[in-house]
Formats: C-alpha cells, structure tokens, sequence
C-alpha cells in the first residue's frame, strides 16, 4: 500500500505524516485493505485536513468514518453483552456499555496497537502531543471500525472488534456499581449491617437461577434474582435503590 496518496505527497509543510507504515498497521490489526484510502482517511484528523485545505488542497478528515465506527460499534457491544450477561438487567447493560465504549477505555485500546503512529496530524497537534491524546486516539480507533465496515462487512467489522476490544475489556468491572451504591448510600444513612441472604436456589447444576434478598439492620429492602449469586446481588442492590428512590425504575 502507499502510505499516502499522490495528491497528499505533493503537499509540503502542511502537517506531519504517520511516523508508521500502514502496511505494518494493516498486519498489526489483521486486516488487508481493498481500498487503502478509507484506512488513510480513518487516520486524517481534522487538524491536517485544515492545513490542507489552507494550502488550496481538498481533503476529508476522519470525522464521518468515526460517526459510522461509533454506531457500529455500539451494535457489536450490545449484541455481545445482551449474550453475555442474559440475567443482568437493562440499566445495568447500558452502563457495561457507556464503560466499555469511552474515550479512555478506547484510548487505552487505541495505544495497544500504537494507532497514534499512523495518524496525520497538523505540525502544531503533532508537537502538542496529539499522538497520545485520548480523544484523538480514540476517534481514530472508531473511522478503523467504520473503514473496516465500509471496505468489507459487518462481519469483518465484528472480528475487529471482538479481538482488538471485547477480548481485550472487562466489562464486569462495571457490574458492581449497584451494590457499591446501596453501600454508600446506606451508611450515610448510618445504617451499619447490610445482609444478602439466598431465599431460593432452582434449576440443574449448569443453570441455576438464584434469588436473593438485600437486608438493612433486619429489614429487607430489595429482591434480586439472577443465573449467578453476583448478579442476583446486583439485581437485588438495583432494586433497594429503586426502593429508597435513589433510582428510578
């Protein structure tokens, strides 16, 4: 692939190429290009599109792709963790997906495959430090899923995705705020003995449901049900919350 097109070589002075080579990204994201100017677009930030165009030449940021990116990605997430976490309820889903997908969560996943060495950027962004900057780090990481999507399919989109995001993010890390909150909100409350008691246990070894109750000082105040006792807890924390009107439904 040329690592940028003939029109963009001609230019000087108006912003600082990738320090890498986009055949060494396309290796590095297991995934070859028909059309490499999407991966170069995904890659073109504004700020050396402005230059560009100071200069009388037209070119498109990755703006766009990075719109379409975003939504796709958004589907892939959902799909897996509606899959993934059948007993975890809908407000809690939402909030797995906003961790995973944030600015820093695909910062963080942007620099793991060095992305910022392959983006263009204006002198001025490029000495500012924009090659490590979250937000810039992570749009480009979504034009490379909206790039992939447009240049081969859902499908490719999804591998991408699966290997370079899901695999690499815990999303149950975000399972706990329920509980944790119920937690807080309590002691402020100066309640001191918070108490979750499995009520009842059913189903065969490999697909138990349990139901649990969350007690404050003696008093139950939520019932939770869920394929494991984690999520129970959670569900059963989500509904005390909802109790003490410090959620809605």
């Amino acid at each position: 692939m040329k690592q940028i097109t003939n029109i963009i070589d001609k230019i000087k002075g108006i912003g600082k190429k990738p320090e890498g080579n986009l055949d060494a990204l396309e290796d590095r994201i297991e995934y070859k290009f028909k059309d490499p100017k999407l991966l170069e677009m995904a890659l073109m930030h504004r700020s050396y599109v402005n230059d560009a165009r100071n200069n009388g030449i037209m070119l498109e940021s990755n703006e766009r792709l990075e719109f379409l990116g975003d939504a796709v990605l958004e589907i892939i997430v959902s799909e897996y963790l509606y899959t993934k976490y059948s007993d975890v309820l809908e407000g809690q889903l939402t909030k797995m997906r906003s961790n995973g997908v944030c600015e820093s969560t695909l910062a963080r996943l942007a620099k793991k495959i060095n992305l910022g060495n392959y983006i263009y950027l204006a002198k001025g962004e490029n000495l500012g430090g924009g090659r490590n900057k979250p937000s810039i780090l992570a749009d480009a990481f979504e034009a490379v899923i909206g790039a992939i999507y447009l240049d081969g399919s859902f499908s490719n989109a999804k591998k991408f995705v699966e290997e370079f995001m899901i695999n690499r993010t815990d999303f149950s890390l975000s399972v706990n705020d329920d509980k944790t909150k119920l937690q807080e909100v309590l002691q402020k409350k100066g309640n001191k003995k918070i108490q979750y008691i499995i009520v009842k246990e059913k189903g065969p070894a490999h697909d138990k449901e349990f139901v649990i109750q969350v007690s404050c000082d003696g008093k139950v105040i939520g019932m939770g049900k869920g394929k494991s006792k984690k999520v129970a807890e959670q569900n059963a924390a989500r509904e005390a919350l909802v109790s003490l009107k410090v959620l809605e439904e």
